[in-house]
């Protein structure tokens, strides 16, 4: 609700000129409306102190097929923390408002504050929790160790995002299925937005991510890699990628990032199952890959859903 009150306000001054000109105002007329502005801008203030608006303590902004989100969304479920989760629509935040996802906003008293990207979420995570939960919190607990690996699987998720877009970016009707044009909990206005603005936004998407079949292979060369590596180290039997047999925010990561290919059944703890895309229906050469992957990478590909089937939370344990 506060939300929508400084809203309004910012309508108000975007206006402000349009009513001035519209009507030819004096100079003193438009002073008075100035100062009318800044009289309800510190009435809105007041009643955030007054009268503070109601809302979920967490509030996690989302998009539905993203694996940044759904390796903190994960991580809050195991956490146990309650949370309210708002999806937006594929990537009109980043390129309209200038937002990427996950972005986590907490209360705290009247203050709202948000923070974003992953690892800085699950750092506050943990700060935030760790000596209130316990236990509970300690799969969040960062060492040095952890932190360098959770960096190298979130380079390779950005390597994913290129191989997601390259290959279904030509392919309208699912791009727009993946990006939640048939998920009611997006806002209608932005499913209503997202079919005239595909062309503009396809566009932009492969100047960013400098879409081309090199960058394709290059991005494919790099989650083999990750890939090898991790079939490596559970030859021994571990539990986590790291050793030993309590999984930590490193192997949710991994498999946050590999459930985007891997598409288990669990993938997304059913905040996603409105964006799925059957494997039949996706594009032949991200087929190809995700049999390669499945095929060249068992123990991988078996620990990732392993860990969807069992390890969602602590109490799966």
């Amino acid at each position: 609700m506060y939300q929508m009150r400084w809203l309004q306000h910012g309508l108000f001054l975007l206006l402000l000129p349009l009513i001035v000109a519209s009507f030819d105002l004096s100079l003193a007329s438009a002073i008075g409306l100035v100062l009318l502005a800044l009289l309800w801008r510190w009435f809105i203030a007041l009643s955030l102190v007054m009268f503070p608006a109601k809302g979920p303590e967490l509030v996690l902004h989302t998009i539905s097929a993203s694996h940044f989100v759904e390796k903190v969304r994960w991580c809050m479920d195991r956490l146990g923390v309650s949370y309210t989760e708002r999806p937006s629509a594929g990537t009109l935040g980043a390129f309209f408002a200038g937002r990427t996802v996950p972005v986590l906003r907490f209360r705290t008293g009247l203050v709202y504050s948000s923070i974003g990207n992953s690892p800085e979420i699950l750092r506050y995570l943990w700060g935030r929790y760790s000596a209130e939960t316990g236990p509970a919190a300690a799969f969040l607990q960062p060492t040095i160790e952890r932190l360098e690996l959770e960096r190298r699987i979130d380079r390779c998720g950005v390597d994913l995002q290129v191989w997601v877009y390259f290959l279904m970016l030509p392919d309208r009707g699912l791009t727009l299925h993946a990006w939640g044009d048939h998920n009611p909990d997006v806002p209608l206005y932005q499913r209503l937005l997202l079919r005239p603005l595909f062309p503009l936004l396809r566009t932009l998407i492969g100047r960013s991510f400098r879409l081309s079949e090199i960058r394709y292979l290059k991005a494919v060369e790099q989650i083999d890699r990750l890939l090898g590596e991790v079939e490596t180290s559970l030859a021994d039997g571990r539990k986590s990628l790291l050793g030993g047999e309590i999984i930590n925010f490193t192997d949710i990561s991994f498999a946050a990032i590999s459930g985007l290919w891997l598409q288990p059944p669990e993938y997304g703890g059913g905040k996603a199952d409105t964006v799925k895309i059957d494997r039949v229906r996706v594009p032949e050469r991200m087929r190809a890959d995700i049999e390669r992957w499945t095929t060249l990478f068992p123990r991988a590909s078996a620990f990732v859903q392993e860990l969807y089937r069992h390890q969602r939370h602590v109490s799966d344990e």
